[in-house]
């Protein structure tokens, strides 16, 4: 199953590699990865790859909160789905 990866947060030492660690623990691929500073501010979007991950959905973002909470950041996961069916368009409305 495919997922974004959200992390906004005061930007400090180690939050790609403990963000990325935590993912790699539960067997979930970072398959494309952008991350950016503004203003002080770290922020980074992730599409992964939860195929192998044995923990379900939920899990997961409970283990992110976990981390979020002791880095002081939030971090959010969201199917890939969800992302793609906001950006379809219903062709099958009349007048389109």
């Amino acid at each position: 199953m495919k997922a974004i990866v959200s992390v906004v947060g005061k930007d400090k030492k180690g939050i790609i590699a403990k963000v990325s660690t935590c993912l790699f623990e539960m067997s979930i691929n970072i398959e494309n990865i952008s991350q950016t500073i503004m203003q002080d501010y770290f922020t980074m979007i992730m599409a992964v790859d939860t195929s192998e991950c044995k923990l379900s959905f939920d899990g997961v973002k409970q283990e992110l909160n976990s981390l979020a909470e002791k880095m002081g950041l939030e971090i959010h996961i969201q199917l890939q789905s969800i992302f793609d069916s906001m950006h379809q368009i219903d062709t099958t409305k009349k007048g389109l």
